[in-house]
């Protein structure tokens, strides 16, 4: 893995490209011809990693590739917020469409994805504001619980119910990311409870009003693979915004967005 991270931010402005190519192909300007339950979400998210594509940020330290007024800590969550919510409300209407046998729990589970996602809001908000580190691991630990949900209710859906061609796909994509991602997102939350201890003994928590000020203004241009997390940040980076979310979301968007 390499040292700087310069190149891999410069690669990463393709994944803008990418982004910006499944919203045009997206439907968003056909709504009536498509489920705005799966269209909307999806263009949400596919404008928001564009942007982040062109102006990557990480919260932590408010490290920021370019110093410009674009790559704000501040306007990126606020963009982000918007954007995890509403793909997770796509991933579990996805369960909701997919639940042919109208198994009470799984919409029941689908919901406390939603409601999840919302609470990890709140915590990954409180870490920016405070700058207390640990309550970034709560906000991940939130995602573990979120996608292992959808797991077990995508393979509960895919042994018990008729689902066949690009539907019964979805489900298999469902369950292969969540043996992919849970144990990637162990490492992750380690990772981040190491950084949270080490910055506990450095520095204690700031004034909310003190953190809205520096995730408006403060910028920490830097390139080196540390303030960019590592293998942990460049995996994280390069599947959410450019590659493997954006790829299944237009997939979940080709099968079940037209009516």
């Amino acid at each position: 893995m390499p040292r700087d991270f310069t190149n891999v931010l410069w690669l990463l402005k393709l994944g803008a490209v990418v982004n910006l190519y499944f919203l045009s192909n997206a439907g968003l300007f056909a709504l009536d011809a498509a489920d705005a339950y799966v269209v909307v979400p999806a263009a949400i998210l596919f404008a928001v990693n564009a942007y982040r594509c062109l102006f990557p940020v990480r919260y932590e330290h408010n490290v920021v590739f370019h110093d410009s007024v674009f790559s704000s800590i501040l306007v990126t969550r606020m963009l982000a917020t918007f954007s995890e919510v509403a793909y997770i409300f796509l991933f579990s209407y996805v369960l909701r469409l997919l639940n042919t046998g109208r198994a009470g729990w799984v919409d029941f589970v689908s919901w406390l994805m939603v409601a999840q996602v919302v609470v990890s809001q709140g915590f990954v908000w409180s870490a920016i504001l405070t700058e207390r580190f640990e309550l970034y691991v709560y906000e991940e630990s939130g995602w573990f619980l979120i996608f292992a949900a959808n797991t077990i209710a995508s393979a509960y859906l895919y042994w018990t119910t008729a689902q066949s061609g690009s539907r019964g796909v979805l489900l298999v994509l469902n369950m292969l990311f969540g043996v992919l991602y849970l144990p990637w997102q162990v490492m992750h939350m380690n990772s981040l409870r190491a950084n949270a201890r080490e910055n506990r003994a450095a520095a204690a928590p700031i004034e909310w009003s003190t953190g809205l000020g520096r995730a408006l203004r403060e910028k920490n241009r830097r390139t080196d693979a540390d303030a960019w997390g590592g293998f942990i940040g460049l995996t994280w980076m390069t599947a959410y915004w450019a590659t493997l979310i954006p790829m299944w979301t237009y997939y979940i968007v080709r099968v079940l967005g037209p009516r």
